[in-house]
C-alpha cells in the first residue's frame, strides 16, 4: 500500500532504498517561493541508523505493515521499561531509546500500542492523552488572571507542563502526549 510523504507520521513503517524504515519524525516545510516539501527522519529497522531526507509532498512510499499489540506498562528498570501482553501475560523489556522523551508520560497500568516485525519491537505508541498528578508548581501570582499567563508545573514522572495560574500542587491534570500541552483538570 502506498502512502504520500505528507501523510507520514511518527511510528509508520515504510520501504525506502530497499530497506525497512520507521518514521522517527516529520516536518512540513513551506517556503515562501517554490514548492513545499517534507523533511522526514527515518530510523532503520535493521541497524538503527537514522537518516534525514527530503520528499515532495505528493511523493509516495510503500508502507510496511507491522504486527501491533496492545500492552500494559508496568515499571521502568534503569535503561529499560517493562510491559505486559494482556492476553498471554508475557512480560517484555523495551529499551529506553525506543520510548525516548515520552518516558515522562509513562504511568503504571497505562495502555501502549507496541509494533513488532519478526518478533522484534519496532515502535511504541502512547495514548493521545494521559492523566498526571502535579507534584511541584509555583504559587499563583495575585492579579495574574487578568491576562492569560501560564506557569511551569512538574508532574509525576518528570513531565514539565505549562498550566494556568489556578492549578495547585496535588491536582490531577490531563496532558496531550503528542504536544505536551495542558488540556484541563480531571
Amino acid at each position: 500500500m502506498a502512502v504520500k510523504a505528507i501523510d507520514l507520521r511518527r511510528g509508520i513503517g515504510v520501504y525506502y532504498k530497499d530497506q525497512l524504515w520507521v518514521v522517527h519524525g516529520s516536518d512540513h516545510v513551506a517556503k515562501g517561493k517554490g514548492r513545499s516539501y517534507m523533511q522526514i527522519e527515518l530510523k532503520s529497522v535493521r541497524d538503527g541508523t537514522i537518516i534525514r531526507d527530503r520528499f515532495r509532498t505528493e511523493e509516495t512510499l510503500e508502507q510496511a505493515i507491522f504486527d501491533r499489540k496492545p500492552m500494559e506498562y508496568l515499571y521502568s528498570d534503569g535503561s529499560s521499561h517493562v510491559v505486559m501482553d494482556m492476553q498471554s501475560f508475557e512480560q517484555l523489556e523495551i529499551p529506553d531509546d525506543l520510548i525516548g522523551d515520552a518516558r515522562v508520560y509513562l504511568m503504571p497500568n497505562i495502555q501502549l500500542e507496541v509494533a513488532f516485525v519478526e518478533g522484534k519491537i519496532i515502535t511504541i505508541e502512547l495514548p493521545n492523552t494521559v492523566v498526571l498528578k502535579v507534584v511541584d508548581v509555583p504559587p499563583a501570582v495575585k492579579g495574574a488572571t487578568a491576562t492569560s499567563q501560564v506557569k511551569d508545573a512538574i508532574c509525576e514522572g518528570g513531565a514539565r507542563v505549562k498550566v494556568p495560574p489556578f492549578v495547585e500542587n496535588g491536582e490531577t491534570i490531563k496532558v496531550d502526549t503528542r504536544t505536551g500541552e495542558y488540556l484541563g483538570r480531571v
